[in-house]
């Protein structure tokens, strides 16, 4: 029977963001950014594993979740890479290596960053895109009007938002086919692992998100992001 396994890219430095340290390791309401987001998934029943996939050299991942004290579904990857891509991609790898990961598994690429991702988003996605022959992500259809700039900063024109989507994650893939993607893609242009699977001409499914699962990119995020967390603490 195939499993469904929740992995977490999380080896970025998150330089936009401007912390003292990696925004993933930011602390919001009581937890850091990470522990919200693994607390959140690990919590499904629907979800099997967790893999935290960081970089070797990471200083931080010791000191909120010591080997010793690991719960039996969350297991730690030390071998992020560069980009995101490189990441995900050296952690399939090594799940498949170590942890008997088969092509037939499902993988949900999650952003450490999204930390206020809900249980019933992940679900609905799990939902939707288990019988289908490609996989899928949560994303929005976009709202708001968009405009395209010229190099002046300038509008050059309006943008038909109609069938435009924002892509969330997690991104939902077996795990033989998101491999096979990755290995195929230059590493340094993919930037979700839709895009790779897109690139084989194949089509993943829109699944409906949720507006409360935005992604950490710049300090002002952490704001917007407390204010769900401590919604949710009070439900």
């Amino acid at each position: 029977m195939s499993r469904r396994i929740a992995l977490i890219p999380a080896a970025g430095v998150g330089a936009r963001f401007g912390a003292e340290c990696p925004k993933q390791y930011v602390r919001l309401v009581g937890r850091t950014v990470l522990e919200h987001t693994v607390k959140r998934l690990a919590g499904i029943p629907a979800i099997d594993l967790v893999f935290i996939v960081v970089s070797a050299q990471d200083e931080y991942i010791d000191t909120i979740y010591p080997s010793a004290a690991l719960p039996h579904n969350i297991a730690i990857l030390r071998c992020g890479g560069d980009t995101r891509a490189q990441t995900v991609r050296n952690g399939i790898r090594l799940a498949q290596q170590h942890y008997a990961v088969l092509d037939t598994d499902w993988l949900l690429v999650h952003d450490a960053a999204r930390c206020c991702v809900s249980t019933e988003s992940v679900e609905r996605l799990i939902k939707a895109v288990q019988h289908h022959p490609v996989g899928g992500l949560l994303a929005l259809p976009v709202a708001d009007t968009l405009k395209q700039a010229d190099p002046a900063q300038q509008v050059s024109r309006t943008v038909n938002r109609a069938s435009l989507w924002q892509a969330q994650t997690p991104q939902m893939f077996r795990a033989g086919m998101l491999a096979a993607a990755l290995d195929q893609a230059d590493l340094d242009v993919i930037t979700d692992e839709s895009s790779a699977v897109e690139a084989m001409g194949l089509a993943p499914l829109l699944v409906a998100g949720d507006i409360r699962n935005l992604k950490l990119t710049s300090a002002q995020d952490a704001l917007l992001a407390t204010y769900f967390l401590q919604q949710d603490n009070i439900e």
